[in-house]
């Protein structure tokens, strides 16, 4: 029989554990371990164990929603598992909410933003500040919560860590730049000018590749703006946001104003999607998911604000740096073991230096470490759960017809979740593999001959969120740029996220922008105001 972390902790278990899709409303389970790859699951190691402890006595493992500053227990007592998943040991269980429990946290968030959205700018702009100030004290503690329940490696969540809290500090600041406008008067004795106020509460619907920054991008400028939030986390990874709610309260926000509900995913969204009271979404999450959201929001005719999925083309011109190109698609396709909506899923790479990238390409992947993300030197660390291998394995199963295996293709040797990092070469357009996102470390590679082929190949697709390019020539790097059809374009580098630049796709990736002073505007609402008789 199994024994679980949180009964070698003396943690208490309540109720049934349920379990449902990560990335929305669809209510489908979550799959567990075959046995075949159960034959090579481990028990968690022992600095997993002591490091889980540790968050635990501190107070950062919490197992109930979070409800008006209170700490909550689903009205019905079911809970809900959260597991490792380099391992497939339960870290503790959660409570499992649902329609009752999200309409009491919208309530509180409206009660809160009464207030919230009386004070004054730089009133909330010192409670972000702080908010952030506590992230960052906390970062280690936050990346080791982040590494136990979704995988990536230790150094890589500690960056996930202040690369969230980065959002806080900058709409700390943004709290303060939420200007008007005065407009010209069309009659003498009239004045014009335009407010921007906040939008109402928000319900945020957040992923599991992203625990905490997924959060803080959503929630610190709905904060600055003077809006309240219910925040869903992903049922796979709430314990970072239910710790960084912790924290929210600690700096000085209000109860109510930051609100966690977690469990039946399809009853509160319905919940968010049915209240008059949330006046708007905002989602991350699969094309599909999204749609439905859009759809379900219309409705009540809430604002809507869309992160999909993409398809992302990384382009390598023979003119490129060789070095620059490999280091930067090394970083935009494994990171977070190719589990995020950026990562490059198809490499097109022009004919006149495609074997010499493929060989260096495969063997600087070959030399990945992966394991468990608390082992030193590990790059890439676990898929999220066994039906993301799955995934990976079925799109891999169709393009080894007709392409080349370089390296990898198949379940790592250390089992449960872990895949080897693959390299396929000799991949055309039509593969299912170029045509859907795989979400796995899974890299392949396609060949063009010219510009304006490479051009047409990225943009062959519905998603539009990110793309890559890889030249020395300047007005190359200026024509491919405005032709590629997507909201992100990084030229000679792999990671270009920042809380100071727009963060969203076209297409099918999406609606709306995250970060910077644009992500401030999904917040807002534009009231123009006329005075008249001031003759």
């Amino acid at each position: 029989m199994r024994t679980t972390l949180a009964k070698q902790m003396g943690w208490t278990r309540i109720g049934t554990a349920f379990r449902r899709c990560s990335v929305g409303f669809l209510n489908t389970s979550r799959q567990r371990r075959p046995p075949s790859a159960a034959i090579h699951s481990h028990q968690m190691s022992t600095d997993a164990q002591s490091i889980a402890a540790r968050l635990n006595s501190a107070g950062f493992i919490r197992s109930q929603g979070f409800i008006g500053g209170k700490w909550t227990d689903a009205y019905d007592g079911k809970t809900i598992e959260v597991q490792d998943p380099a391992t497939g040991e339960i870290i503790t269980n959660v409570s499992c909410m649902g329609r009752s429990e999200t309409n009491d946290a919208i309530a509180s968030a409206h009660d809160a933003f009464l207030s919230w959205s009386k004070l004054t700018a730089s009133e909330r702009s010192k409670c972000l500040r702080k908010w952030y100030d506590l992230l960052m004290a906390h970062k280690e503690e936050l990346g080791q919560l982040m590494t136990l329940e979704q995988g990536k490696p230790l150094k890589e969540a500690i960056g996930e860590v202040s690369y969230g809290a980065s959002f806080v500090e900058f709409y700390a600041e943004e709290a303060k730049r939420v200007y008007g406008d005065i407009i010209p008067p069309t009659f003498p004795d009239r004045r014009l000018f335009v407010l921007k106020q906040p939008v109402g509460v928000v319900g945020a619907v957040t992923p599991w590749n992203f625990p905490l920054a997924m959060i803080t991008r959503k929630v610190a400028p709905a904060l600055a703006c003077g809006c309240t939030v219910v925040v869903k986390p992903s049922e796979l990874t709430p314990l970072t946001a239910l710790a960084a709610a912790e924290l929210s309260i600690q700096a000085g926000i209000p109860p109510g104003a930051v609100n966690v509900v977690m469990g039946n995913a399809p009853e509160i969204g319905d919940a968010l999607l049915a209240s008059p009271q949330v006046r708007k979404i905002t989602f991350t999450g699969s094309t599909a998911v999204g749609k439905k959201l859009m759809a379900g929001a219309a409705e009540t005719v809430k604002k809507v604000s869309l992160e999909l999925g993409g398809n992302a083309p990384c382009v390598v011109f023979d003119d490129a740096d060789l070095d620059v190109a490999l280091k930067g698609t090394l970083a935009t396709k494994f990171r977070n073991s190719g589990q995020t909506c950026v990562c490059a899923n198809r490499i097109l790479v022009q004919e006149g230096i495609y074997e010499k990238f493929a060989h260096a390409f495969s063997n600087a992947v070959e030399s990945m470490k992966v394991g468990n993300g608390f082992g030193d030197g590990v790059v890439q660390g676990p898929l999220i759960n066994d039906a993301a291998v799955h995934k990976v394995s079925f799109l891999f199963s169709f393009a080894i017809y007709g392409a080349k295996v370089r390296i990898g293709g198949k379940r790592h040797s250390l089992g449960m979740t872990f895949y080897e990092p693959t390299v396929i070469t000799e991949v055309n357009s039509d593969m299912l593999i170029s045509r859907e996102e795989v979400f796995g470390p899974v890299a392949p590679l396609l060949k063009f001959k010219t510009e304006e082929e490479a051009i047409r190949m990225a943009n062959d697709t519905n998603a539009g969120l990110a793309a890559y390019i890889f030249t020395t020539n300047i007005q190359r790097s200026w024509r491919v740029s405005e032709a590629l059809e997507y909201g992100l374009v990084g030229v000679n580098e792999g990671l270009i996220s920042t809380e100071v630049a727009p963060f969203g796709g076209v297409k099918q990736s999406g609606l709306g922008r995250e970060g910077s002073k644009y992500g401030m505007d999904e917040y807002l609402e534009i009231k123009y105001v006329c005075l008249g008789n001031m003759s």
